[in-house]
């Protein structure tokens, strides 16, 4: 009996301890000036975050459909590992199917100005953040992680280390899905659009080690020939990056273990700055 009582007053403890000892989680309205409207956001903030020490941020984006709840709801564990890595995990909302582009057919989607500019400022100005490229990383889940990489690629003065997850990183052989059409238009009246806009074709603005990237897909995945011909042509660039593959398809299951990785990744860059920096 009184063994019993220990193991419950350990188990008691333990989850006293999570609860006291984990990571702060805000929803914060931020404005875009860029779209005239305020857009909400998830913040989360390690255990021990104070005003006295500057801790980097990773801009984690959801995928077609969700929201910025979509990360802590389906990956609670998300939390201890903003405690675990110590930095600041903030997740955007990209509406339903923004692709985080500035949308050239609809000027109420300006999502590339948001993230890249505006939140990133707003983010800077209300946490206590290294506010420099050796201190931001950005990825995401399918529309997110195409979003992740073709921000990073065209931001590289505001990301160091992006990554993707199931990401749609070429478009076009999609033209019918996921409101791609509503943002770029029609790919039979504007390809140009299309191919401006699609991760694959934005290498050229790659210098091999300017950024750091990971790209995880699983192998069943329906974007997994994409991110595979994106892997490749990496490997033609002399662009150095980690690329991960595994039994998978489209799916939380896949995510929720796909983002341990990339936050260890992301970590592992921060730590690198901080050395070459001392």
């Amino acid at each position: 009996m009184r063994s019993l009582r220990t193991l419950l007053t350990l188990v008691i403890l333990f989850f006293v301890h999570q609860a006291v000892f984990a990571a702060k989680i805000d929803t914060v309205e931020t404005y875009s000036a860029s779209m005239k409207k305020s857009i909400k956001a998830v913040v989360m903030t390690p255990d021990g975050y104070s005003t006295d020490k500057e801790l980097p941020v990773l801009y984690l984006l959801h995928g077609y459909g969700g929201n910025y709840s979509d990360w802590v709801k389906k990956v609670p564990a998300i939390r201890t590992a903003a405690d675990q890595h110590q930095m600041i995990i903030v997740c955007p909302d990209g509406n339903i199917g923004s692709w985080y582009f500035d949308s050239p057919a609809d000027p109420t989607f300006r999502y590339e100005t948001y993230v890249a500019d505006e939140l990133v400022t707003w983010i800077d100005s209300h946490y206590k953040t290294v506010k420099n490229r050796s201190g931001r990383a950005i990825t995401g889940l399918s529309m997110g992680g195409h979003g992740a990489l073709y921000l990073a690629f065209r931001h590289q003065s505001v990301f160091g280390a992006a990554g993707s997850m199931s990401g749609g990183v070429d478009i076009r052989p999609f033209p019918n899905n996921w409101d791609m059409a509503k943002r770029l238009g029609t790919y039979a009246q504007f390809s140009e659009r299309w191919e401006q806009n699609t991760v694959i074709n934005l290498l050229h603005l790659l210098t091999p080690g300017a950024l750091s990237l990971i790209i995880d897909c699983g192998t069943e995945d329906f974007f997994f020939r994409v991110n595979n011909n994106l892997h490749e042509k990496l490997l033609e660039r002399n662009v150095a990056h980690d690329y991960i593959t595994r039994p998978g398809g489209h799916n939380w299951t896949y995510w929720t273990n796909a983002v341990t990785y990339q936050m260890l990744f992301m970590r592992q860059y921060f730590d690198r700055q901080k050395e070459v920096t001392r």
